[in-house]
């Protein structure tokens, strides 16, 4: 059973964890981690959930996602991710998430790395992800517009690929 630690409103660690699944109380939120890769031709890696994956079925996401488990900082949450779901090793001690966005029940994490991979490379999880490909911004859109990627907002999907070479949100 997977472990969670919680936080407080303002992101502080609280000496409480929760097994996946449990209720929290509303002032109580957990870590969510997200990594988007990106190759040099400004394409970002997806991935197609399982069918008989709990939640969005056979859609098509970001690179990776997922809780961070009791103990792990968000660096290590999305380095185990990206590791268990795509057997891709990554380095995150020095770098911070480009941005978070909150939801009702946690702290969304967005790490935006470059990085070319071959697709033969990958060992894509079994439980999870049924295969991977390189898109582009437009056809991430138009398979979110036919409601084969999870439903994002699109401006989200936007700022993933224009902010995904600094940090902030003006323009240097």
């Amino acid at each position: 059973m997977e472990k969670w630690d919680l936080y407080d409103l303002h992101r502080n660690k609280i000496e409480k964890q929760i097994t996946r699944g449990d209720e929290m109380t509303s002032d109580e939120f957990h870590l969510v981690v997200h990594v988007c890769i990106f190759n040099s031709k400004g394409e970002m890696l997806i991935q197609q959930r399982q069918p008989f994956k709990q939640g969005w079925p056979n859609l098509w996401d970001i690179t990776c996602g997922g809780s961070a488990v009791a103990g792990d900082t968000s660096q290590q949450a999305a380095s185990r991710e990206l590791f268990e779901e795509l057997g891709i090793h990554y380095n995150f001690e020095k770098i911070r998430p480009q941005f978070t966005i909150n939801f009702e029940r946690g702290f969304d994490d967005y790490y935006l790395i470059e990085y070319d991979i071959d697709l033969n490379e990958l060992t894509l999880q079994t439980e999870e992800v049924q295969a991977a490909k390189w898109a582009s911004k437009d056809e991430i859109l138009s398979l979110i517009e036919r409601n084969k990627f999870i439903p994002y907002y699109e401006s989200i999907v936007a700022f993933l690929f224009e902010g995904r070479h600094h940090y902030g949100s003006i323009r240097l």
